[in-house]
């Protein structure tokens, strides 16, 4: 773990979020090095945020664009997940995020589902 260090500045805070972005995928066995270490840059990344971001709401959208830009997932995924034309529907805001979906996309993606509950604008009404 002698790689980790202290998060001074955004050069840092993409370092640190390349590196756990790599136990997504696989998180590690808890008690093993690289749990520990993951959990220590976990802890590194939530206090940069915490300190420099103003985070006032969450945007399920723009949690699943992030997923898809930043986290190695893709709208192809999402698909797969939830249905080609809804994953459509949903990333233009035409159709609403069902429970069902939240919580597959939570559970496959490893996002919060926190992250995804919060109500939305759609792009028009939804019947």
């Amino acid at each position: 773990m002698m790689d980790v260090r202290p998060l001074h500045n955004e050069q840092d805070y993409g370092w640190a979020i390349g590196e756990v972005t790599r136990y997504f995928e696989a998180q590690p066995e808890i008690g093993t090095a690289d749990s520990d270490r993951f959990e220590v840059l976990v802890t590194l990344i939530r206090e940069y945020e915490d300190a420099h971001f103003e985070i006032s709401h969450t945007d399920p959208i723009e949690v699943l664009e992030f997923a898809i830009e930043s986290m190695g997932k893709t709208q192809a995924g999402l698909s797969e997940l939830i249905g080609r034309n809804r994953a459509s529907e949903i990333l233009n805001r035409i159709r609403p995020l069902t429970l069902d979906m939240i919580r597959t996309i939570s559970a496959e993606w490893k996002i919060p589902i926190e992250l995804l509950t919060p109500q939305y604008e759609l792009a028009k009404a939804y019947a």
